[in-house]
């Protein structure tokens, strides 16, 4: 493990505890160089999503960590701390990024080649599991170990039930295309 990967990896495992005890999932952590400074990325998530007070309160707890236990790791080299929501362009790699998008627009590219797009229905919460996804109103079942990339797709107008008009059965709704307008 390379210096860089090694600081990484010991950043991740301090931050898992505190940020853990808030609710929170540290989803990665990246660290980079910027002339004399560092960067350090840490990306959250939890259930439901994450608020501006869920990274506030990140932030906080990420800079006690590092300003810390991990002062003597992190060096005298001054750094610039970046806390961000885990966002959709990451792709979904364990069982609980499935989890917090079931009825959300999935594209999977598989292992095996080729693509499937659908609305994810539901998924298994063992690593060796899988996830199902509605695709032209079927159901398509697959393993996570078929997956070589899965990503959330971004909808703008998603569909929802209440954007479905409510036909009301006593009202006719036969049209006479013979009928004139008057």
């Amino acid at each position: 493990m390379s210096a860089p990967e090694a600081l990484t990896s010991r950043i991740q495992s301090a931050l898992t505890g505190p940020l853990a005890a808030l609710g929170l999932d540290v989803e990665a952590v990246e660290v980079s160089s910027a002339g004399k400074r560092r960067i350090v990325r840490v990306a959250v998530d939890q259930d439901g999503g994450v608020t501006l007070d869920d990274v506030a309160d990140a932030t906080r707890a990420v800079g006690v960590v590092l300003d810390g236990d991990l002062s003597s790791t992190m060096g005298a080299q001054p750094y610039t701390l970046e806390v961000t929501s885990r966002g959709v362009d990451r792709p979904l790699t364990l069982p609980r990024h499935w989890r917090r998008n079931v009825s959300r627009l999935v594209k999977v590219k598989l292992a095996a080649g080729g693509t499937v797009t659908g609305r994810l229905a539901s998924y298994d919460e063992e690593a060796d599991g899988g996830f199902v996804l509605e695709v032209s109103g079927r159901e398509q079942r697959l393993t996570y170990a078929e997956v070589a990339k899965a990503l959330v797709q971004v909808e703008f107008n998603r569909p929802t039930e209440a954007d479905e008009p409510e036909l009301d059965p006593d009202l006719d709704t036969d049209v006479d295309e013979n009928e004139e307008d008057d």
